[in-house]
């Protein structure tokens, strides 16, 4: 609820802090005294658009800052808040603030985080409800009376929300179904090739770069081929080294005996006939391990270039091919097999619009045992408020199946009539100011039990009525007060007295500048108000005597 509002510099305010409590809260005045500036700047806080007239003679800005008490962290305010990037603690409150510039510029605040206009209104109507003679949001919104119809009768539209999203779901999934067989037809010449194409060729994930490394490989042997048949001629055959090494170690063998130097040459020959041997099996192990056949060098080339190839053909890479023909394939089977599958399709989608049309059948009926429930409660509520000649309806309409959402195939809209034989037309199109709030009152009192915003103000709703009317009026704002927080501005005594919390707005002047100012009236204060109110600038006792009455009863 609203338990805070700061004004500065607004029109004729220069600087006003007020504290607000639960329950009914009444704003009094003269007419001319500024009530209507109070209202204007709850309603600039809460995203109404930033005038530079707002801005008070000589300031530089107005500024407006309300505070609301939060005491649960959860529900459609949280969310809308969360939504936004701003998180609040259980029991910490919220701010609201909006400055206005004298040049027009405009900026918004919420718990000091920077917020547009937009989002300050979409959280406004959340925290506030303001019914004037020319409000036409909250309940004069026919876009809102569904919802407040579904909220009265309690009735669950989640069955319907979830056949609902079946139903787009499967929709989607056969449009989709058809586009895919659509283009496929169109490209089913070409889409055969390639698929041949690709069915020949084979490719493999990875197949690339083992060829190109086998190709690599290859390749070194064949450059190292030349060079190694040089060496083993150098060492094997009858003429190779180690041929020459062994026919000298016989030669040595013979005549090592007769010195030590030769018995010592001997010894190293054998030496190197014994690497020599090591070097010429390296030889033929390398001779082993690199020989290829030129065959499979040209054979992997061949692969290669047709892989890559293909890949450039398709402008994807040639790891990809693989997963291309696969794709290809799959568009090749969904052509080949897409009426077998429309039909399926057809058939899930022809279920879940049943579902949904079923679900929806369930809640027009709900609605219209709602609305009769709905309408007998709004009409007990007429004739106390001087309404007696005007009826209510809600209206529960069909809507055609391009209209349907996840709330069901209704339209629901209030209407009245104001006098015998005339006809129906929308709430807001047809009643004169002061009907207005008194048939807005009489459907938030039936509506009640649901509850709405946290806090709610009403402008005047009393305007042109007194008597029986006004004290009817006054019972039915207090018995909204038990739930919620209600602010009226109102010029009726009966209206006044029933207020938990009296507030008087009244001007100023010092003779140059004229200001708006707000008290917060004690008993006997509250007393010379109801007074002043009932008789007029002279209070006689008897006005007196009748606001005690008032009060009492109240």
């Amino acid at each position: 609820m609203l338990t805070a509002l700061s004004i500065r510099d607004v029109v004729l305010i220069e600087a006003l802090d007020l504290e607000f409590g639960d329950g009914l809260g009444v704003l009094t005045g003269e007419t001319g005294a500024g009530k209507s500036i109070l209202l204007d700047a709850l309603g600039l806080a809460l995203g109404a658009r930033g005038d530079a007239g707002l801005v008070r003679s000589g300031a530089a800005q107005a500024v407006v800052s309300a505070t609301f008490d939060m005491p649960h962290a959860e529900g459609p305010i949280a969310s809308l808040l969360a939504q936004n990037g701003l998180e609040i603690e259980p029991g910490e409150p919220l701010m609201v603030r909006r400055l206005v510039k004298a040049d027009g510029g405009s900026r918004g605040f919420v718990n000091d985080q920077p917020a547009s206009a937009g989002f300050l209104r979409e959280l406004g109507a959340l925290l506030v409800e303001i019914h004037g003679q020319h409000d036409e949001r909250g309940l004069l919104n026919p876009r809102g009376h569904r919802a407040l119809l579904d909220t009265f009768g309690r009735i669950d539209a989640g069955p319907a929300a979830q056949a609902y999203h079946a139903w787009r779901e499967a929709e989607g999934a056969l449009a989709a179904q058809r586009a895919a067989i659509d283009t496929a037809a169109r490209d089913r010449e070409w889409l055969e090739h390639a698929v041949a194409e690709l069915r020949a060729l084979a490719p493999e994930p990875g197949e690339e770069e083992t060829l190109a490394e086998r190709r690599r490989s290859m390749q070194r042997a064949a450059k190292a081929a030349e060079d190694l048949t040089a060496a083993s001629d150098y060492l094997e055959g009858s003429t190779g080294g180690l041929a020459q090494l062994r026919q000298a170690a016989r030669v040595l063998e013979r005549i090592a005996p007769d010195h030590a130097a030769l018995a010592e040459a001997l010894a190293a020959v054998d030496r190197a006939v014994i690497e020599g041997a090591v070097a010429e099996d390296k030889l033929r192990e390398a001779k082993t391990d690199l020989w290829f056949d030129p065959s499979a060098l040209e054979d992997d080339e061949a692969r290669l270039f047709d892989l890559r190839g293909m890949a450039r053909k398709h402008r994807v890479q040639p790891d990809d091919l693989a997963a291309l023909a696969a794709e290809l394939e799959e568009r090749l089977a969904q052509l080949e097999a897409g009426e077998e599958g429309m039909a399926a399709l057809e058939a899930r989608l022809a279920t879940a619009r049943g579902a949904f049309n079923k679900a929806a059948e369930a809640l027009t009926v709900q609605r219209h045992a709602a609305a009769v429930r709905l309408d007998a409660a709004v009409a007990g509520e007429l004739a106390p408020l001087k309404l007696d000649a005007a009826r209510f309806r809600t209206v529960v309409a069909p809507l055609g199946t391009d209209q349907a959402s996840p709330t069901g195939l209704d339209r629901v809209e209030f209407e009245i009539a104001t006098n015998p034989g005339a006809p129906f037309a929308p709430l807001m199109k047809i009643a004169s100011g002061g009907e207005l709030s008194r048939f807005i009152l009489a459907l938030k009192v039936a509506l009640a039990e649901e509850g709405g915003a946290a806090t709610m103000i009403f402008d005047e709703i009393d305007r042109g009525v007194g008597g029986a009317v006004a004290s009817a009026i006054g019972d039915r704002l207090a018995r909204l007060a038990r739930r919620t927080q209600l602010l009226v501005v109102t010029h009726s005594p009966q209206v006044a007295a029933r207020g938990a919390a009296h507030l008087l707005i009244a001007k100023s002047s010092d003779g140059t500048v004229t200001r708006t100012g707000v008290t917060a009236l004690d008993e006997d204060a509250r007393r010379e108000e109801i007074a002043r109110m009932l008789s007029g600038a002279t209070i006689t006792p008897e006005a007196r005597a009748q606001a005690d009455r008032l009060l009492e009863s109240a």
